[in-house]
Protein backbone atom coordinates (compact mmCIF):
# COMPACT_ATOMS: atom_id res chain seq x y z
CA UNK A 1 0.00 0.00 0.00
CA UNK A 2 1.29 3.44 -0.95
CA UNK A 3 1.53 6.05 1.77
CA UNK A 4 -1.44 8.44 1.66
CA UNK A 5 -0.80 11.64 -0.28
CA UNK A 6 -3.79 13.54 1.10
CA UNK A 7 -5.90 13.69 4.22
CA UNK A 8 -9.10 15.37 5.34
CA UNK A 9 -8.14 18.58 7.15
CA UNK A 10 -11.68 19.73 7.98
CA UNK A 11 -15.33 18.86 7.45
CA UNK A 12 -18.57 20.82 7.43
CA UNK A 13 -22.23 20.47 6.57
CA UNK A 14 -25.45 22.41 6.20
CA UNK A 15 -29.04 21.25 6.63
CA UNK A 16 -32.05 23.53 6.09
CA UNK A 17 -34.22 24.13 9.15
CA UNK A 18 -37.43 23.12 7.38
CA UNK A 19 -38.58 19.56 8.11
CA UNK A 20 -41.07 17.50 6.10
CA UNK A 21 -42.18 14.45 8.08
CA UNK A 22 -43.81 11.26 6.91
CA UNK A 23 -47.01 12.56 8.52
CA UNK A 24 -46.78 15.60 6.24
CA UNK A 25 -46.45 13.31 3.22
CA UNK A 26 -49.54 11.36 4.30
CA UNK A 27 -51.50 14.53 3.47
CA UNK A 28 -49.85 14.86 0.04
CA UNK A 29 -49.77 11.33 -1.44
CA UNK A 30 -51.27 7.90 -0.79
CA UNK A 31 -48.80 6.67 1.83
CA UNK A 32 -48.31 6.19 5.58
CA UNK A 33 -45.53 6.82 8.04
CA UNK A 34 -45.23 3.08 8.68
CA UNK A 35 -45.10 2.22 4.96
CA UNK A 36 -42.29 4.72 4.36
CA UNK A 37 -40.29 3.76 7.44
CA UNK A 38 -40.56 0.01 6.89
CA UNK A 39 -39.27 0.31 3.32
CA UNK A 40 -36.69 3.07 3.71
CA UNK A 41 -35.88 3.79 7.35
CA UNK A 42 -36.83 7.45 6.82
CA UNK A 43 -38.95 9.44 9.30
CA UNK A 44 -38.31 12.96 8.01
CA UNK A 45 -36.23 14.98 5.57
CA UNK A 46 -35.00 18.59 5.37
CA UNK A 47 -36.50 20.97 2.80
CA UNK A 48 -34.82 24.22 1.76
CA UNK A 49 -37.02 27.35 1.86
CA UNK A 50 -37.88 29.42 -1.20
CA UNK A 51 -35.01 31.70 -2.11
CA UNK A 52 -32.28 29.30 -0.96
CA UNK A 53 -30.36 27.79 -3.89
CA UNK A 54 -27.86 24.96 -4.21
CA UNK A 55 -24.79 27.19 -4.05
CA UNK A 56 -26.07 28.81 -0.82
CA UNK A 57 -26.14 25.44 0.94
CA UNK A 58 -22.78 24.43 -0.56
CA UNK A 59 -21.20 27.70 0.60
CA UNK A 60 -22.49 27.27 4.15
CA UNK A 61 -21.03 23.75 4.34
CA UNK A 62 -17.76 24.95 2.82
CA UNK A 63 -17.38 27.74 5.40
CA UNK A 64 -17.79 25.21 8.21
CA UNK A 65 -15.16 22.93 6.62
CA UNK A 66 -12.73 25.84 6.21
CA UNK A 67 -13.20 26.81 9.86
CA UNK A 68 -12.54 23.23 10.95
CA UNK A 69 -9.38 23.12 8.83
CA UNK A 70 -8.16 26.49 10.08
CA UNK A 71 -7.99 27.83 6.53
CA UNK A 72 -9.31 30.87 4.66
CA UNK A 73 -11.00 30.98 1.22
CA UNK A 74 -7.83 32.27 -0.54
CA UNK A 75 -6.06 29.07 0.60
CA UNK A 76 -8.26 26.95 -1.71
CA UNK A 77 -6.57 25.79 -4.93
CA UNK A 78 -9.54 23.95 -6.48
CA UNK A 79 -13.29 23.68 -5.86
CA UNK A 80 -15.13 20.49 -6.85
CA UNK A 81 -18.91 20.35 -6.45
CA UNK A 82 -20.80 17.08 -6.83
CA UNK A 83 -24.44 17.78 -7.63
CA UNK A 84 -27.32 16.83 -9.93
CA UNK A 85 -29.33 19.89 -8.85
CA UNK A 86 -27.16 22.83 -9.95
CA UNK A 87 -28.16 26.46 -9.64
CA UNK A 88 -28.54 26.48 -13.43
CA UNK A 89 -27.33 24.44 -16.43
CA UNK A 90 -24.50 26.91 -17.07
CA UNK A 91 -22.20 28.00 -15.49
CA UNK A 92 -21.12 25.49 -12.87
CA UNK A 93 -22.52 25.77 -9.36
CA UNK A 94 -18.90 25.66 -8.19
CA UNK A 95 -18.22 29.13 -9.58
CA UNK A 96 -21.12 30.55 -7.58
CA UNK A 97 -19.66 28.89 -4.48
CA UNK A 98 -16.31 30.44 -5.35
CA UNK A 99 -17.98 33.83 -5.71
CA UNK A 100 -19.85 33.56 -2.42
CA UNK A 101 -16.79 32.32 -0.52
CA UNK A 102 -14.42 34.88 -2.00
CA UNK A 103 -12.06 32.12 -3.13
CA UNK A 104 -10.73 33.87 -6.22
CA UNK A 105 -8.21 32.75 -8.82
CA UNK A 106 -8.73 29.01 -8.50
CA UNK A 107 -10.46 26.56 -10.88
CA UNK A 108 -14.00 25.58 -9.92
CA UNK A 109 -16.10 22.88 -11.58
CA UNK A 110 -19.05 20.54 -11.07
CA UNK A 111 -19.19 16.75 -11.14
CA UNK A 112 -22.31 14.80 -12.09
CA UNK A 113 -22.15 11.32 -10.56
CA UNK A 114 -25.35 11.63 -8.50
CA UNK A 115 -25.13 9.88 -5.12
CA UNK A 116 -21.52 8.86 -5.81
CA UNK A 117 -20.54 12.45 -6.67
CA UNK A 118 -18.73 13.13 -3.40
CA UNK A 119 -16.55 10.01 -3.71
CA UNK A 120 -15.76 10.85 -7.33
CA UNK A 121 -14.75 14.34 -6.18
CA UNK A 122 -12.64 12.95 -3.34
CA UNK A 123 -10.83 10.65 -5.77
CA UNK A 124 -10.11 13.49 -8.22
CA UNK A 125 -8.94 15.81 -5.45
CA UNK A 126 -6.53 13.16 -4.20
CA UNK A 127 -4.94 12.89 -7.65
CA UNK A 128 -4.33 16.64 -7.86
CA UNK A 129 -2.70 16.64 -4.43
CA UNK A 130 -0.74 13.45 -5.16
CA UNK A 131 0.85 15.06 -8.25
CA UNK A 132 1.68 18.24 -6.36
CA UNK A 133 -0.50 20.34 -8.68
CA UNK A 134 -2.79 21.44 -5.82
CA UNK A 135 -2.38 21.86 -2.05
CA UNK A 136 -5.89 22.44 -0.69
CA UNK A 137 -8.97 21.13 -2.52
CA UNK A 138 -12.53 21.87 -1.42
CA UNK A 139 -14.82 18.91 -2.20
CA UNK A 140 -18.57 19.49 -1.79
CA UNK A 141 -21.58 17.23 -2.17
CA UNK A 142 -24.82 19.24 -2.34
CA UNK A 143 -28.38 18.60 -3.47
CA UNK A 144 -31.61 20.56 -3.55
CA UNK A 145 -33.69 17.56 -4.49
CA UNK A 146 -36.99 18.97 -3.26
CA UNK A 147 -37.00 21.12 -6.42
CA UNK A 148 -36.70 18.14 -8.80
CA UNK A 149 -38.91 15.61 -7.03
CA UNK A 150 -42.45 14.98 -8.23
CA UNK A 151 -44.42 15.44 -5.02
CA UNK A 152 -47.28 13.44 -6.54
CA UNK A 153 -45.11 10.33 -7.04
CA UNK A 154 -45.07 8.39 -3.78
CA UNK A 155 -42.30 6.05 -4.99
CA UNK A 156 -39.75 8.88 -5.16
CA UNK A 157 -40.98 11.86 -3.13
CA UNK A 158 -40.70 9.98 0.17
CA UNK A 159 -36.98 9.40 -0.33
CA UNK A 160 -35.21 12.66 -0.90
CA UNK A 161 -34.10 15.67 1.13
CA UNK A 162 -31.91 18.77 0.80
CA UNK A 163 -28.50 19.46 2.27
CA UNK A 164 -24.77 19.95 1.73
CA UNK A 165 -21.54 18.49 3.07
CA UNK A 166 -17.94 19.50 2.45
CA UNK A 167 -14.37 18.50 3.19
CA UNK A 168 -11.02 20.20 2.75
CA UNK A 169 -8.44 17.78 1.41
CA UNK A 170 -4.77 18.67 1.86
CA UNK A 171 -1.36 16.99 1.94
CA UNK A 172 -1.04 14.05 4.34
CA UNK A 173 2.34 15.38 5.40
CA UNK A 174 3.33 12.17 7.14
CA UNK A 175 0.65 12.57 9.81
CA UNK A 176 0.12 9.45 11.91
CA UNK A 177 -2.36 8.17 14.46
CA UNK A 178 -1.35 7.53 18.08
CA UNK A 179 -0.36 3.96 17.14
CA UNK A 180 1.89 5.20 14.33
CA UNK A 181 -0.37 4.38 11.37
CA UNK A 182 -0.50 6.92 8.52
CA UNK A 183 -3.50 9.25 8.49
CA UNK A 184 -5.14 10.13 5.21
CA UNK A 185 -6.97 8.83 2.17
CA UNK A 186 -5.71 5.23 1.97
CA UNK A 187 -7.61 4.10 -1.15
CA UNK A 188 -10.52 4.90 -3.45
CA UNK A 189 -12.34 2.88 -6.08
CA UNK A 190 -14.89 4.45 -8.46
CA UNK A 191 -16.84 2.91 -11.33
CA UNK A 192 -19.85 3.38 -13.64
CA UNK A 193 -22.10 1.11 -15.70
CA UNK A 194 -23.97 3.06 -18.36
CA UNK A 195 -26.13 0.05 -19.22
CA UNK A 196 -28.32 1.01 -16.26
CA UNK A 197 -28.45 4.73 -17.01
CA UNK A 198 -32.21 4.76 -17.59
CA UNK A 199 -32.95 3.27 -14.17
CA UNK A 200 -32.58 6.60 -12.35
CA UNK A 201 -32.73 9.88 -14.25
CA UNK A 202 -34.23 13.29 -14.88
CA UNK A 203 -35.06 12.75 -18.55
CA UNK A 204 -36.25 16.24 -19.52
CA UNK A 205 -34.39 19.51 -19.89
CA UNK A 206 -31.36 18.34 -21.89
CA UNK A 207 -30.66 17.79 -25.57
CA UNK A 208 -32.68 14.53 -25.64
CA UNK A 209 -35.84 16.20 -24.37
CA UNK A 210 -35.40 19.97 -24.54
CA UNK A 211 -37.58 21.89 -22.12
CA UNK A 212 -41.07 22.54 -23.47
CA UNK A 213 -44.65 22.86 -22.28
CA UNK A 214 -45.15 19.13 -22.95
CA UNK A 215 -42.07 18.16 -20.94
CA UNK A 216 -43.29 20.25 -18.03
CA UNK A 217 -46.84 18.87 -18.24
CA UNK A 218 -45.54 15.29 -18.26
CA UNK A 219 -43.15 16.12 -15.38
CA UNK A 220 -40.20 14.83 -17.36
CA UNK A 221 -38.09 17.46 -15.60
CA UNK A 222 -38.54 15.54 -12.33
CA UNK A 223 -36.81 12.43 -10.94
CA UNK A 224 -37.84 9.13 -12.54
CA UNK A 225 -36.68 5.89 -10.94
CA UNK A 226 -37.04 2.15 -11.43
CA UNK A 227 -36.55 1.28 -7.78
CA UNK A 228 -36.13 -2.48 -8.14
CA UNK A 229 -33.31 -2.01 -10.67
CA UNK A 230 -31.45 0.21 -8.21
CA UNK A 231 -32.06 -2.04 -5.21
CA UNK A 232 -30.72 -5.11 -7.02
CA UNK A 233 -27.37 -3.56 -7.92
CA UNK A 234 -26.96 -1.34 -4.86
CA UNK A 235 -26.14 -4.05 -2.32
CA UNK A 236 -23.81 -5.90 -4.70
CA UNK A 237 -21.92 -2.80 -5.85
CA UNK A 238 -21.68 -1.11 -2.45
CA UNK A 239 -20.13 -4.29 -1.11
CA UNK A 240 -17.83 -4.69 -4.13
CA UNK A 241 -16.56 -1.10 -4.07
CA UNK A 242 -15.84 -1.23 -0.34
CA UNK A 243 -14.16 -4.64 -0.63
CA UNK A 244 -11.98 -3.49 -3.55
CA UNK A 245 -10.92 -0.35 -1.70
CA UNK A 246 -10.11 -2.45 1.37
CA UNK A 247 -8.11 -4.89 -0.75
CA UNK A 248 -6.05 -1.97 -2.08
CA UNK A 249 -5.04 -1.16 1.50
CA UNK A 250 -4.45 -4.77 2.55
CA UNK A 251 -7.11 -4.35 5.24
CA UNK A 252 -10.17 -6.40 6.06
CA UNK A 253 -13.59 -5.10 7.08
CA UNK A 254 -13.06 -6.02 10.73
CA UNK A 255 -10.08 -3.62 10.86
CA UNK A 256 -12.30 -0.65 9.99
CA UNK A 257 -13.71 1.40 12.86
CA UNK A 258 -16.70 2.80 10.97
CA UNK A 259 -18.71 2.33 7.80
CA UNK A 260 -20.05 5.65 6.45
CA UNK A 261 -22.44 4.64 3.65
CA UNK A 262 -24.55 6.73 1.33
CA UNK A 263 -27.95 7.13 3.00
CA UNK A 264 -30.20 5.78 0.26
CA UNK A 265 -32.26 3.17 2.03
CA UNK A 266 -31.77 1.53 5.43
CA UNK A 267 -32.45 -1.93 4.03
CA UNK A 268 -29.71 -1.50 1.43
CA UNK A 269 -27.30 -0.28 4.12
CA UNK A 270 -28.13 -3.25 6.37
CA UNK A 271 -27.72 -5.79 3.56
CA UNK A 272 -24.38 -4.32 2.46
CA UNK A 273 -23.06 -4.27 6.05
CA UNK A 274 -24.10 -7.89 6.51
CA UNK A 275 -22.24 -8.93 3.35
CA UNK A 276 -19.15 -7.12 4.64
CA UNK A 277 -19.52 -8.85 8.00
CA UNK A 278 -19.71 -5.52 9.84
CA UNK A 279 -21.90 -5.25 12.96
CA UNK A 280 -24.64 -2.61 12.95
CA UNK A 281 -23.03 -0.63 15.77
CA UNK A 282 -20.12 0.18 13.43
CA UNK A 283 -22.40 1.58 10.70
CA UNK A 284 -23.07 5.32 10.78
CA UNK A 285 -26.57 6.44 9.80
CA UNK A 286 -28.75 9.55 9.83
CA UNK A 287 -31.25 8.54 7.14
CA UNK A 288 -34.14 8.61 9.61
CA UNK A 289 -33.63 12.39 10.08
CA UNK A 290 -32.42 13.62 6.68
CA UNK A 291 -33.50 11.06 4.09
CA UNK A 292 -31.50 10.56 0.89
CA UNK A 293 -29.48 13.70 0.12
CA UNK A 294 -27.64 12.07 -2.80
CA UNK A 295 -24.07 13.38 -3.19
CA UNK A 296 -24.36 15.27 0.12
CA UNK A 297 -25.17 12.25 2.28
CA UNK A 298 -21.66 10.96 3.05
CA UNK A 299 -20.04 14.33 3.90
CA UNK A 300 -23.08 15.35 6.00
CA UNK A 301 -22.97 12.10 7.94
CA UNK A 302 -19.18 12.24 8.33
CA UNK A 303 -19.22 15.79 9.66
CA UNK A 304 -22.08 15.06 12.08
CA UNK A 305 -20.20 12.01 13.36
CA UNK A 306 -16.96 13.94 13.84
CA UNK A 307 -18.60 16.90 15.56
CA UNK A 308 -20.54 14.61 17.91
CA UNK A 309 -17.28 12.91 18.91
CA UNK A 310 -18.35 9.56 17.53
CA UNK A 311 -15.62 9.41 14.87
CA UNK A 312 -12.26 10.29 16.40
CA UNK A 313 -8.87 11.26 14.96
CA UNK A 314 -6.89 8.18 13.93
CA UNK A 315 -9.95 6.01 13.37
CA UNK A 316 -10.49 4.35 10.00
CA UNK A 317 -13.68 5.03 8.03
CA UNK A 318 -14.91 3.12 4.97
CA UNK A 319 -17.21 5.17 2.71
CA UNK A 320 -19.39 3.76 -0.06
CA UNK A 321 -22.07 5.11 -2.39
CA UNK A 322 -24.12 4.20 -5.45
CA UNK A 323 -26.31 6.43 -7.58
CA UNK A 324 -27.58 7.33 -11.03
CA UNK A 325 -25.35 6.42 -13.91
CA UNK A 326 -25.22 3.80 -12.50
CA UNK A 327 -22.09 5.10 -10.70
CA UNK A 328 -20.59 3.87 -7.46
CA UNK A 329 -17.48 4.05 -5.35
CA UNK A 330 -15.69 3.22 -2.13
CA UNK A 331 -13.00 4.98 -0.09
CA UNK A 332 -10.93 4.12 2.98
CA UNK A 333 -9.83 7.07 5.13
CA UNK A 334 -7.88 7.20 8.36
CA UNK A 335 -9.09 10.38 10.02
Amino acid sequence: MMSPASRILGTGHYLPEGVRTNADLEKMVDTTDQWIFDRTGIRERRIAPDGVVTSDMATAAAKNALDAAGLEPPDIDLILVGTVTPDMPMPATAVFVQQKLGARNCPAMDLSAACAGFLFGLTIADQFIRTGAMTHVLVIGVELLSRVVNWEDRTTCVLFGDGAGAVILGPAGGATSTDGKPRGLLATKIQSDGLLAQSLMIPGGGSVMPMSADILALKKHKVHMRGQDIFKVAVKNLYAATKEALDMTGMTADQVDWICPHQANLRIIDFAATRLGVPKDKVLTNIDRVGNTSSASIPILLDESIRSGKVKPGETVAMCALGAGISWGGAIVRM
